[in-house]
């Protein structure tokens, strides 16, 4: 009886071994995802901080004209 039990449950503890390694390796796979969806809002981030301050800039500089053109009218 003891024998049965032994032959029959190294199957069974196999099959539960590699679930739970299949269930970490998709773990892993999730995380490295969110690592790079991180990295790549954070990159997106950075492009438009950028961006706000090249048209802040822009807007600096078209201003002075304006207002010398409204005087002038």
């Amino acid at each position: 009886m003891i024998a049965v039990i032994l032959i029959f449950s190294v199957p069974i503890i196999k099959v539960i071994t590699k679930h739970f390694e299949h269930k970490e390796q998709i773990k892993g796979q999730r995380v490295n995802a969110e690592l790079e969806l991180e990295k790549l809002k954070y990159e997106n981030f950075v492009i438009e901080t950028e961006k706000m301050k090249l048209q802040l800039e822009q807007m600096k500089l078209e201003s002075p004209v304006e207002d010398i053109n409204n005087l002038l009218k």
